[in-house]
């Protein structure tokens, strides 16, 4: 475990003193109801202006840069799908090696590295985890929408099991998706990183102060956040912070940290909802029945389970 400093003198971010500056302009492309953009400009929104973003290709790339315009505020570099991590770490090194030299006079900027499912969990994977054992300074945000859904809503190792996309459809012979979500959580806490923590911009201020946490701990931190797409969920665009408070009352998406390997949850349920509301909020979920429910409510609790375990054995 890499040394850093501590929280103790952490000052918890609350409706009364609510970072209010955007970085991310209003001007961009987003779909209606995308809880990806709202999610991205609350981690901005705790980062500040002295930030520097790479941002892999995606959904936030494609509606916040279309040529000449931008919706940036801030130092933003466009990667490639599969180097967000390399060019993060590069950046983080860069500017440490001129300060060293006296060629850097202000203080270390916020490097953030942004990407999505598929740019985290499958194609982004390796420098991913190169640069988290490396021991970078830097935040890894990860908006998981659970497909890639820039380029026609095809399956990523990120989309739930029985989900149906163009390239999982479900069918008379076919569940849809038929692997269960990669667990990049726990992927990541397994590098012995400082910093590790799901998010919901469903719930902005526990989103926030895990912003504000992984930036004041010295070293890579990774931040996994459930963005609800309407588009490629087929949901409502109204209610996409309705769908994302389900995933967490449902525990389908629960909420924890993980701080110098003693993980917390941090949004406890103690009367969880059937699984079924939450399927029910969106139509790529549709074709399941019954007998299905069943058997992804029996995961859902398991899983649930096991990071209940983990969270006393660290006590």
């Amino acid at each position: 475990m890499l040394n850093n400093p501590g929280l103790e003198n952490f000052e918890k971010i609350t409706s009364k003193n609510l970072p209010r500056e955007n970085y991310i302009s209003p001007g961009h492309r987003a779909c209606q109801g995308c809880a990806e953009i709202l999610a991205l400009a609350m981690v901005m929104k705790v980062a500040g202006p002295n930030t520097i973003v790479a941002n892999a290709t995606g959904c936030m790339e494609i509606v916040t840069s279309p040529f000449p315009q931008t919706a940036w505020k801030l130092p933003w570099i466009h990667v490639a799908f599969e180097n967000t991590a390399a060019v993060a770490s590069g950046i983080e090194a860069g500017i440490k090696a001129l300060k060293r030299k006296n060629k850097y006079q202000d203080d270390l900027p916020n490097v953030i590295a942004v990407g999505g499912d598929g740019a985290t969990a499958d194609i982004g994977l390796q420098a991913l985890s190169g640069a988290l054992e490396r021991g970078h300074n830097f935040l890894y945000v990860c908006l998981d929408n659970e497909a890639y859904m820039n380029t026609g809503i095809q399956r990523s190792s990120s989309t739930p099991y029985g989900a149906s996309t163009t390239t999982s459809p479900a069918g008379s012979q076919s569940i849809g998706q038929q692997t269960w979500k990669k667990d990049m959580p726990g992927i990541a806490a397994a590098h012995n990183i400082p910093y590790v923590a799901t998010a919901n911009p469903g719930f902005h201020l526990d989103l926030m102060n895990k912003v504000k946490k992984a930036l004041t701990i010295n070293g890579p931190a990774y931040l996994h956040i459930y963005s609800a797409c309407p588009t490629g969920w087929r949901s409502k665009p109204e209610k996409s912070i309705e769908v994302s408070k389900l995933a967490v009352q449902t525990n389908v998406f629960p909420l924890y940290e993980i701080i110098n390997g003693k993980l917390t949850i941090t949004k406890k349920i103690n009367k969880p909802k059937p699984v079924v509301d939450y399927f029910k909020t969106q139509r790529r979920f549709a074709h399941l029945k019954e007998d299905d429910l069943k058997f992804i409510q029996q995961k859902i609790d398991e899983q649930l389970a096991r990071l209940q375990r983990l969270e006393t054995d660290k006590e």
